[in-house]
């Protein structure tokens, strides 16, 4: 590929490969989807992955790959910007119902690099990034965690600040499953007005969002549709597209299996084993549709398709019942959503893009989500924004089969109670909460822990006494990453708030960097 010569997309004109060129991406992000979660990857494991089986033997899978954060929100941040969560004010927990934007409005995204390179860009499903709620007052980052839900919103015409307002061509989605307000969002408006209020319905599954009861929703809104209609709605927009000669970006942002834990009637005791495992088989089935769309349509062949997951499986939504079935959703590793242990935020990444990646391969080679913009960039031969993907490295040439000198060898991960870990090698160098729970902790200092990977992929020894050169010499790269503001080489940033990590921050929201 050759390589475009211009500093700063933002600045310059439009220069590109041409549209034939282009291969159209499509990631599909799952929710709350364990590293074990895919079969072929774990054989004795229980839950059937059909789809996702097949997925793996088409291209290439990931062994080493993690999200930035163990939770959604922050996750999401880092793959659409390439930067990590940390950096921003929010430092623990996730969106909450209500709240404004996570992304700046002037911050490249990734679907705004594809925008400027010819793409059409589209997200469908799960947003949860932030709106700019309209209302008789602003929407405001809260302390109370969905402290805004009951207050009087304006959800009848526009609402800005969402996906179309940050690279994406078309939104149809969801906010989030499982918060206030409820209905579907098309671009800017619900495509039906939430004139009315959400009612429960105990049998529409389990984990249900019982708590808002009351909150706006359309007239009949139900859950368990929402993960059929953004697939069916997935599957059209890939049909339509491929009647056009313009490469496209689809970000296909999945609902499940998240809860509230609804599989449909096809699943339900579908698994034998729990609802969250029929929900994990009908997750399968939607990726499958999506593919096969694909294929279908002829675009396999020009078509990179990237599988992943935002953080490790839900341990609330039925995790006693996978593990007595002899189901490990974390696989070997320690931990699940939320920790700041492996199957925190070790996900699954699979990459089929045939005639450039070896189809039933794999790669140690290490990947945090944040890297898919620095990926998709170098795929198009696009530069990297000079402000902006402060956190992404291309992991293209892991994709070929290449050695580079350019691939990451170390990464920072975030818990969903701001606990940071930075792994270097097999080295990973852990900051826990102090007490143990984080009210008590907040404000106190954080404790050190050190493990070595290579030998004790579980976490179970804690090496940090006999090895204080180790903590001494991680601390110190983790320090000089957090005050550059960026891991890649050569670019100088800057945080959006003050950054710790040997205490625990006292607020969720931080203030803003002065």
């Amino acid at each position: 590929m050759r390589h475009l010569a211009f500093i700063c997309w933002t600045l310059l004109p439009f220069v590109s490969l041409s549209a034939a060129d282009k291969p159209n991406i499509v990631v599909i992000l799952a929710d709350d989807f364990g590293v074990g979660d895919i079969q072929a990857h774990y054989p004795e494991n229980k839950i059937a992955t059909p789809y996702l089986d097949k997925l793996v033997s088409e291209g290439m899978s990931f062994t080493d790959a993690h999200s930035s954060s163990a939770v959604c929100s922050p996750t999401r941040y880092g793959l659409l910007t390439g930067r990590y969560n940390w950096r921003t004010r929010l430092q623990e927990w996730v969106i909450a119902a209500y709240e404004p934007p996570l992304i700046a409005a002037d911050r490249p995204t990734l679907p705004g690099l594809l925008q400027k390179n010819g793409y059409h860009t589209a997200c469908v499903g799960k947003w949860h990034l932030g709106w700019d709620w309209p209302g008789p007052q602003k929407s405001k980052m809260t302390e109370q965690r969905n402290g805004q839900w009951e207050m009087e919103w304006e959800l009848t015409g526009e609402i800005p600040g969402g996906p179309v307002d940050r690279g994406f061509d078309y939104y149809f989605g969801v906010d989030l499953p499982n918060l206030p307000p409820f209905g579907f969002i098309e671009n800017r408006r619900f495509t039906v007005a939430p004139t009315e209020t959400f009612k429960l319905d105990k049998s529409e599954g389990i984990v249900l969002p019982g708590r808002f009861q009351g909150a706006p929703a359309p007239p009949g809104w139900s859950l368990k549709p929402i993960l059929p209609t953004i697939t069916e709605k997935a599957v059209d927009y890939i049909q339509q597209q491929a009647n056009t000669d313009q490469p496209f970006f689809l970000y296909f942002s999945m609902t499940s299996p998240h809860e509230p834990v609804v599989p449909n009637e096809l699943f339900a005791g579908k698994s034998g084993i729990a609802p969250i495992a029929d929900f994990v088989m009908e997750t399968d089935f939607s990726v499958g549709q999506v593919i096969k769309a694909l294929d279908d349509a002829g675009l396999k062949e020009n078509t990179l398709v990237i599988f992943t997951a935002d953080n490790g499986h839900s341990h609330y939504t039925g995790w006693p019942d996978l593990i007595k079935a002899g189901h490990l959703p974390s696989g070997p590793y320690r931990g699940h959503k939320g920790d700041i242990w492996e199957g925190g935020h070790r996900v699954p990444l699979v990459v089929r893009w045939p005639g450039e990646v070896a189809a039933g391969s794999s790669s140690d080679q290490m990947v945090c989500l944040t890297d898919l913009f620095a990926t998709c960039a170098e795929v198009i031969d696009a530069n990297l924004p000079s402000d902006g993907a402060e956190d992404s490295l291309s992991f293209l040439a892991a994709l070929r089969g290449e050695d580079s000198p350019h691939n990451r060898s170390s990464v920072v991960n975030h818990s969903n109670f701001g606990e940071f870990a930075y792994r270097d090698g097999d080295w990973k160098l852990v900051y826990k909460l102090g007490n143990g729970r984080l009210e008590p902790s907040r404000g106190k200092p954080t404790v050190a822990e050190l493990y070595n990977l290579a030998d004790d992929i579980d976490e179970s020894e804690n090496l940090a006494e006999s090895h204080p050169e180790v903590v001494k010499r991680l601390t110190k790269q983790l320090e000089e990453l957090i005050a550059r503001g960026a891991t890649r080489q050569g670019l100088n940033a800057s945080n959006d708030t003050n950054v710790r990590f040997e205490k625990t921050q006292r607020k969720r929201w931080t203030s803003a960097a002065r």
